[in-house]
């Protein structure tokens, strides 16, 4: 505060002699007032003015106010924060003789842990109580021969000052902590991925011609890309939550497969550009970068990107590149890639449509005799007859509780199930309904039917059709796994297309019939199926 800015406490110019006199008492008055005793910042000792408080804490505690302000860049906030950090921590007076930095810079700081009388010193008139203090020695500063330290602390206008910048402050720091109450627990961490990002955007090229990009979305138009990302959310909102990606890492035959693929064909990926689609935690992106991939690009709509960027910063691996969004509204810091890997597939294979994404990906990104990861898959269809489980999960609705609630089961019916059935009761060979090699394919692949011919192996009741798909990883060291009832469950199961009623069968009898697959004209990531086989014709959905 200038010379200026504070009234004068004596020779105020009035306009007579004795009215100046009455008015300097008047002023002293109010001074004396304000002249509230002063605990020690570091100790019990109570002095009776501030120049009194700040020449014991120097000459007891070796802790000078002037030289803490030179060393520490003090200015009204952060003489404020750190006398209300003294008080809240208690710390050492040693602590302040050394280092440069600041270490009460937290906001929380500017919220005063009691009423604290050193709050309100103006650190404007430190030079001056310093320089008159050295001057007098311990008898205390004097001006124009009166004795300031035993009287003087703050004017009225100084106080008032004061107490409006903390009242200010205070009402600031209610309103942060207010805010701060419904803020994720993560900002900080968020806002870093969120820079990471940036940079990265900032990295990429030119994107293709807006022609080229026109014609792949015309090809693609029966498929997710079509959907609007704000309707598309609740997908990918369903792979923010932590506990889908443990179902799916702790699924063995699933990771494991993915893992020796990549690794033992590392002479495929080494120096080459990868594609991680739909990275969730990034495990298949950190695989391809321990094969020695030159760079991997992880894409990601939903949330969990933000954990698979820590993931990967944690196992100090610098060669991922993220990006958050879906594949066909983003643009990739590359124009193509050598590979693409992806864990696309759903519950029958084809539910959750994300293969569009692999065939976008294909037709936009991929080289000229590039290839990906899984390369082939199929779906295949057996009968199935488990008399206990039918009787548990159809007949269930004939009683519940002693009410009658049958009229639920045409519609429980209608809904395919996904479980893990048991190999005893698979009752007939199996066919492949469906091929799908992922380098040919197009977004209507989930358009097909199938004229199947199951042979019963012995006597018994048919209760379900099941399904289930096999996964091929086409490469020198060859890899491949399934989801078949007769071997080790994934977290995909198996799908069950039940029957009203069970039917008895006969070993070699034949069950022929039609199995017809449609994407869900509402819904492009759902499927219609229907199955015309023995005198039935039965509709399920897969949503």
């Amino acid at each position: 505060m200038s010379d200026d800015e504070c009234p004068p406490l004596c020779e105020m110019e009035t306009g007579g002699d004795s009215n100046g006199e009455e008015e300097e008492a008047d002023e002293w008055e109010v001074a004396e007032e304000q002249n509230d005793p002063v605990r020690c910042l570091f100790c019990e000792q109570i002095s009776p003015t501030m120049t009194v408080a700040i020449r014991h804490a120097k000459e007891q505690h070796e802790f000078d106010l002037g030289e803490v302000r030179r060393r520490f860049h003090l200015d009204e906030y952060s003489y404020i924060k750190m006398i209300n950090y003294i008080r809240r921590e208690k710390p050492e007076p040693a602590v302040f003789r050394s280092g440069t930095s600041a270490f009460w810079t937290d906001d929380k700081y500017l919220k005063p842990v009691e009423n604290e009388t050193w709050l309100m010193f103006d650190l404007d008139e430190l030079d001056e109580i310093l320089l008159n203090g050295n001057g007098a020695g311990s008898g205390g500063a004097r001006e124009n021969g009166n004795d300031v330290g035993d009287t003087m602390t703050l004017t009225t206008d100084q106080y008032r000052k004061l107490q409006g910048i903390i009242n200010e402050l205070t009402a600031q720091l209610r309103e942060k902590e207010n805010l701060l109450q419904h803020a994720a627990s993560d900002i900080e961490k968020m806002k870093e991925s969120f820079r990471n990002l940036l940079e990265q955007q900032e990295q990429k090229k030119s994107k293709a011609p807006e022609e080229k990009i026109a014609q792949i979305r015309e090809e693609l138009k029966h498929c997710v890309s079509t959907v609007a990302v704000e309707d598309d959310q609740g997908y990918f909102n369903t792979y923010s939550h932590f506990g889908i990606h443990h179902d799916m890492l702790s699924d063995y035959v699933r990771t494991a497969s993915y893992r020796d693929a990549i690794l033992e064909n590392g002479e495929i990926f080494r120096d080459k550009t990868v594609l991680d689609l739909g990275c969730g935690t990034a495990i298949l992106s950190m695989f391809a970068a321990r094969a020695g991939a030159k760079d991997v690009i992880s894409v990601d709509q939903s949330d969990i990107i933000y954990q698979a960027m820590d993931i990967v910063r944690r196992n100090k691996i610098d060669n991922i590149k993220f990006v958050k969004g879906r594949l066909e509204d983003s643009e990739l810091p590359v124009e193509k890639v050598d590979i693409i890997v992806s864990e696309w597939m759903g519950y029958f294979l084809l539910f959750e449509g994300m293969m569009d994404s692999v065939i976008y990906a294909r037709k936009q990104y991929l080289k000229e005799g590039g290839f990906i990861l899984p390369n082939r898959c199929n779906i295949s269809l057996a009968g199935y007859g488990d008399l206990d489980r039918h009787k548990e999960f159809i007949g269930f609705w004939k009683d519940v509780y002693g009410f009658d609630m049958s009229c639920m089961k045409k519609e429980v019916l209608r809904e395919a199930t996904v479980e893990v059935c048991k190999p005893e009761h698979v009752i007939t060979n199996a066919n492949i309904i469906a091929n799908f090699d992922l380098m040919e394919v197009d977004v209507d692949c989930p358009n097909f039917s199938y004229d199947f011919e199951l042979t019963v192996k012995r006597d018994c009741t048919l209760t379900a059709l099941v399904g289930y798909f096999d996964t091929f990883f086409e490469l020198p060291e060859h890899v491949e796994f399934s989801t078949s009832p007769y071997t080790k469950p994934t977290h995909w199961k198996q799908t069950l297309f039940y029957v009203e009623e069970p039917i008895p069968v006969r070993e070699g009898q034949q069950i022929k019939g039609k199995f017809v697959c449609r994407r869900d004209p509402k819904d492009a990531r759902s499927l219609f199926i229907t199955i015309e086989y023995l005198g039935k014709v039965l509709k399920y959905t897969l949503n």
